[in-house]
C-alpha cells in the first residue's frame, strides 16, 4: 500500500517551475515523486522544490533528488532539515527551512 503523497508542478511568477509535495515520501511512492521531479527539470531549468508540507522522507527521496541537485533549490519542513543535512544533499544544493509565513 502506498503512503499518501500529493505532487504538483506549477510555474511561478518569475517563470521558474515549482514542484510542491505534501505527505510522506518513501519507497512506496517515490516513483511518483521522481517522475514529477524528472519532468519538472526537463531541459535543465532551475526548479524550486517545496517540501514544506512533507512530514517524512527516506533515502529513496534523497536518491531521487541527488541527480538533479545542481538544478534545485529546496524549501523543507524544518523536521526534515536534519536528514537533508546528514545525507550530504545540503553540500550539493541550496536547502532552507520553511517558515510559517512562507507560501
Amino acid at each position: 500500500m502506498s503512503t499518501p503523497l500529493t505532487v504538483t508542478v506549477e510555474r511561478a511568477a518569475d517563470g521558474r517551475n515549482v514542484l510542491r509535495a505534501a505527505g510522506e515520501i518513501d519507497a512506496s511512492n517515490v516513483a511518483d515523486f521522481a517522475e514529477a521531479l524528472n519532468a519538472a527539470v526537463n531541459g535543465g531549468s532551475a526548479l524550486n522544490v517545496d517540501l514544506s508540507a512533507v512530514d517524512y522522507l527516506d533515502s529513496a527521496a534523497i536518491n531521487a533528488l541527488v541527480p538533479h541537485a545542481e538544478s534545485l533549490e529546496i524549501v523543507a519542513n524544518p523536521v526534515l532539515m536534519r536528514v537533508l543535512t546528514v545525507s550530504g544533499l545540503g553540500e550539493l544544493t541550496k536547502i532552507r527551512p520553511a517558515t510559517e509565513s512562507a507560501d
